[in-house]
């Protein structure tokens, strides 16, 4: 096992070599909680939930932090605009982001910091700054002083001449145009804390510097984000955590791509598992979705398309990648996923039990790298299921190539679809218990790499069926008894008539040696 990381520091792929061996810890910045989250705000916490999830499965313990930002201009415009306080807005607006991230399967988070709860921590922070001569108060505002860091932009290899600092007032205060806030005078009417400099409020930059601090340590393993935090928030984080205490901020900088919109190409296509994108970051981020850009929010779209398709097509291509989301793009996933489920139901025709385990499930759930790599013996399946996972593996140890991992994923699938076809395992009269066991033995490393994704670990759900499921299935299921009769009386017209109706409803008929089944999708 040799994991490997592009790291945006170096831009370079490097031997993953965790600061304190078996510990990882990983900060990822999280959102700006004034308004509903949409999907884009999904694409980090997915990525970083599967990154934690492959690390764990390889033996690591994993700290991984997303902070909160809880205080911001465009939070207390959103207070005024309603005529809540900032603290409604943003508990509001973080259990909608929370509630959104449990339905995409993210669950991993170890720490979740606010802001406003780490006062004392960002204000010492400052203090030590200015002690050390890397910042200024200037009229009750602090200021970072950039021309102070030689190192500053090494990361995005922009200058101190690019960094867009505060306009209006702000501007005549600091020493140079390049100089960000640390800390913010209060205005009238405005949240604000106590501090040496008077009354004030953070910067965002030195939110995430002073926890990760607290919580990671002065030097941790992985610092992680979209590729439009790369700058200016990224270099100032390394800028004034570098400068007040002497060590590297992280040691790896991971930069997700981010999500735009528009049309897709086919899932489990070749360009689900291309290189990722080279384009430079101002190109990559100009186009990202956005709430300015329009994006709705991710509730509607959870309800009508359901978080693990959703999560599913945000792995399908390799995180460093631009995203391109459009309504045709999730109906490929979904075409995409259904072959699953499909082949879910099938494995309960054969086994009797369900591919989802439950409490009382005796088939252990494989969490660990060591714990399944077998000896395939003399099996032809268990030798292609074997190469199978070895190349998932292998490609997730490639800078964690979902995209490349999802499509060893459909190789397995098809192996086990063949070989269930070939062994006649639906016809209990024709397999053996041989063939059974060898199948079942290749359906536990499906369920093994699928888990590390974050997938099949229960029962998809969406809103399209809801609640009325059962009353769907008693409909359908008349609809089935019509066609049998029609072609009993060998009126095939109406048999494909009703076929062709249902699958225009997106429901597919499934004829059977045992009658008709069906299922929503196509």
């Amino acid at each position: 096992m040799s994991i490997r990381i592009y790291n945006t520091l170096t831009k370079t792929k490097e031997p993953f070599e965790p600061i304190t061996p078996g510990k990882v810890g990983i900060y990822l910045c999280g959102p700006t909680v004034y308004k509903e989250a949409h999907i884009g705000h999904m694409v980090g916490p997915v990525i970083f939930d599967t990154i934690k999830r492959y690390l764990t499965y390889n033996g690591f313990e994993v700290n991984w932090v997303v902070n909160i930002t809880d205080v911001d201009d465009k939070l207390i415009n959103q207070s005024r605009e309603r005529g809540i306080t900032m603290s409604q807005v943003a508990t509001e607006m973080t259990m909608d982001y929370c509630a959104n991230l449990l339905a995409m399967g993210v669950d991993q988070i170890t720490s979740m910091p606010r802001a406003t709860e780490n006062m004392v921590e960002i204000i010492q922070f400052i203090e030590g700054l200015i002690e050390k001569e890397f910042a200024y108060e200037s009229g009750g505002d602090v200021f970072f002083d950039v021309q102070k860091n030689r190192h500053y932009g090494k990361l995005s290899n922009r200058s101190a001449d690019d960094q867009q600092g505060e306009g209006g007032g702000a501007a005549a205060k600091k020493r140079s145009a390049s100089d960000f806030a640390l800390w913010k005078s209060a205005k009238p009417d405005e949240p604000a804390w106590d501090s040496p400099w008077g009354q004030g409020r953070p910067g965002w930059h030195i939110e995430c510097s002073a926890m990760s601090r607290r919580l990671l340590g002065e030097s941790f393993d992985i610092h992680g984000g979209g590729l439009d935090l790369m700058f200016p928030h990224h270099e100032n984080e390394i800028a004034q955590s570098e400068c007040y205490h002497g060590v590297p901020m992280a040691k790896y900088w991971m930069h997700n791509g981010l999500l735009r919109s528009g049309e897709a190409g086919k899932v489990g296509g070749r360009s689900d598992r291309e290189a990722p994108s080279t384009e430079p970051v101002e190109q990559a981020a100009s186009g990202k979705m956005s709430r300015s850009a329009g994006a709705g929010g991710l509730r509607e779209q959870l309800q009508k398309h359901g978080g693990e398709k959703i999560r599913f097509f945000l792995l399908k291509t390799h995180y460093r990648s631009t995203v391109v989301y459009s309504e045709a793009a999730l109906d490929e996933a979904a075409i995409a996923l259904d072959k699953f489920y499909v082949f879910f139901e099938r494995y309960e025709r054969i086994t009797g039990r369900s591919f989802y385990r439950d409490a009382g499930d005796d088939r252990k759930l494989i969490q660990s790298r060591d714990e399944n790599d077998f000896a395939p013996g003399d099996s032809e399946l268990l030798a292609e299921v074997k190469s199978y996972r070895d190349a998932y593996l292998t490609k997730m140890d490639d800078d964690f190539n979902t995209g490349g991992a999802v499509s060893e994923l459909f190789n397995l699938l098809g192996s086990l679809n063949k070989f269930a076809d070939q062994q006649h395992l639906e016809e209990a009269a024709k397999r053996s218990p041989a063939d059974l066991e060898q199948f079942c033995r290749g359906v536990e490393v499906l369920r093994e790499l699928s888990a590390i994704l974050g997938l099949f670990l229960k029962p998809a759900t969406t809103s399209d069926s809801g609640g009325n499921k059962e009353v769907l299935d008693k409909l359908v299921r008349t609809f089935i008894r019509m066609r049998a009769d029609a072609r009993q009386n060998k009126d095939f017209a109406l048999s494909d008539r009703i076929r062709d109706e249902l699958t225009a409803a997106g429901i597919t008929l499934e004829d059977r040696k045992d009658g008709t089944t069906w299922r929503l999708g196509n």
